[in-house]
């Protein structure tokens, strides 16, 4: 999907009194979102417009375009942040990609049985999930580890992943 939104971040608050703003990223390098700039709401319209990052603890502080005020920047506090998947640079290594594109993909067993297809992607805080909508019937969650998942193959649009064992 050519506009396929991602998640990259969250506002947590004000942080000082001149309107900057405390982010909460989801990027592996928090500094990351002062590359992206522009960043969107969850239904693509422009959200802020960054002018400097600086890192925290467990989050960055940025100035935003307009933002100049504590209040305006506590305003922001709760609003989700999103980058267009397009914006993102291509993984440089063939066994890289982004979670993102692994929604969509068919999933199969290594004998080629169809399990479903990849609904999302969450992290629950234990480690990253793959729902799975099968054919018929309600989705199921799949741990994303290298024993229940053993090969991903975007260029094919599949993932081959061991089909998970009934429990009494």
């Amino acid at each position: 999907m050519a506009d396929r939104l991602l998640l990259v971040a969250r506002v947590a608050g004000a942080f000082g009194v001149k309107g900057e703003v405390r982010i909460t990223t989801f990027t592996g390098d928090p500094t990351a979102l002062g590359r992206y700039r522009d960043l969107l709401r969850e239904d693509g319209s422009a959200a802020l417009s960054l002018t400097s990052v600086r890192p925290v603890k467990g989050a960055v502080i940025a100035r935003a375009r307009g933002i100049e005020t504590r209040d305006q920047a506590e305003g922001l506090r709760g609003l989700t942040l999103h980058v267009r998947r397009d914006d993102l640079p291509e993984p440089e290594d063939d066994d890289e990609f982004y979670l993102a594109d692994l929604i969509g993909l068919r999933v199969e067993t290594p004998e080629g049985e169809s399990l479903g297809q990849v609904k999302g992607v969450q992290d629950f805080g234990a480690g990253d999930l793959l729902e799975i909508q099968p054919p018929r019937g309600a989705s199921w969650w799949l741990p994303f580890t290298r024993e229940t998942v053993p090969e991903v193959l975007i260029a094919q649009g599949r993932i081959v992943a061991v089909k998970p064992t009934e429990t009494e």
